[in-house]
């Protein structure tokens, strides 16, 4: 792939996430841009969640759940974009530094602590977002704009789906059969995939994804209306 056929990939994933950011916010309230909603409060409060996933007590025996540390990192971009989108800082440039991030070939376990921390603190400094320490939390994690891509719009159906079924006012279960939702997530993004090789009928992958959620919660959840 040439570097402009590159850019021209990376600009078009970024914008894809915008657009599903757009809309999902809008879900949330019409005039989302000017209620003050303070994205910055929620990046430093994922950063924790992240690192408890991670592992980092020292005190008692922890074990890292990569899998779910990546949903969190993709819930910071979730209110990363919304932020960008509301100071109209989205450009080329954002999409060319986020293809420009290198992983490491495994995770950098203090790197990342450390580009974690440095993304909570960033946050609270300026009140908003800064892409560095999230490129190097990427970095380290490791996570590719390509893998960043592909958890973002299985997270942002989830997102869409707890908002169809009561988030915002309270109805919906969370936990589903003693397991969060977003380890159900995590199988189901294989699954969809899978089944979406396979199906007879043209459907996009968000599409199969809330089919598949939707299927699992009625199932799970005895109060989901049938």
């Amino acid at each position: 792939m040439t570097d402009s056929s590159a850019q021209l990939a990376a600009t078009t994933m970024l914008n894809e996430m915008a657009e599903l950011q757009e809309a999902h916010n809008t879900q949330v309230h019409p005039q989302w841009r000017t209620q003050g909603y303070a994205y910055y409060r929620a990046i430093w409060v994922e950063c924790a969640e992240m690192l408890d996933h991670f592992a980092w007590k020292w005190w008692k025996k922890q074990d890292a759940d990569i899998e779910q540390v990546k949903l969190e990192l993709v819930d910071i971009w979730h209110f990363a974009l919304s932020d960008m989108l509301r100071a109209d800082t989205l450009s080329d440039t954002v999409a060319a530094e986020l293809d420009a991030v290198v992983p490491t070939e495994q995770v950098d376990a203090e790197a990342f602590r450390q580009a974690v921390e440095q993304l909570a603190e960033s946050s609270l400094r300026c009140k908003g977002f800064e892409l560095a320490p999230f490129l190097e939390a990427m970095r380290t994690l490791p996570m590719s704009l390509l893998e960043l891509h592909g958890l973002y719009v299985g997270k942002n159906v989830l997102n869409r789906f707890r908002q169809d079924h009561g988030y915002k006012n309270g109805t919906y279960h969370k936990t589903w059969q003693g397991r969060e939702d977003n380890e159900h997530l995590v199988e189901l993004l294989t699954s969809a995939r899978e089944e979406l090789a396979t199906a007879d009928a043209p459907v996009s992958f968000a599409e199969q994804l809330y089919a598949a959620l939707a299927a699992r919660y009625a199932e799970l959840t005895p109060s989901y209306p049938s």
